[in-house]
């Protein structure tokens, strides 16, 4: 009984439910073992970025976005955890396909928005 009730509880834990409500962003931040930092980037069209090291993830945000700006960019860059993009064995491989990734990534929060 215990693992199935793990099982269920696991499955609760995704960008979907954030969004109905379902789970709140601490619980899935801590699900998936990140963090989130709201910093200046050097450059402003950077709206936020995910890095993976040992085990966690740290969400960077770029903080002079507004409210609803940051909302969107981190429900970005839970796509790319949720959809297992940073855990490339080789990290040369994963700068050649930044872009798929990036629309990967977008195309996965707008499906899950249309859902909603």
């Amino acid at each position: 009984m215990q693992y199935q009730l793990t099982s269920q509880r696991s499955k609760l834990m995704n960008l979907k439910n954030l969004i109905l409500g379902n789970i709140s962003q601490d619980e899935l931040l801590n699900y998936y073992n990140a963090t989130v930092e709201y910093v200046t980037f050097p450059y402003e069209r950077i709206r936020g970025l995910v890095n993976y090291y040992r085990g966690y993830y740290f969400i960077y945000i770029n903080k002079n976005l507004s409210y609803y700006k940051k909302k969107k960019t981190l429900l970005h860059e839970l796509a790319h955890i949720e959809l297992n993009q940073l855990c490339q064995s080789n990290k040369d491989l994963f700068a050649f396909y930044i872009d798929k990734y990036e629309d990967e990534a977008n195309e996965y929060v707008k499906n899950i928005m249309k859902e909603v």
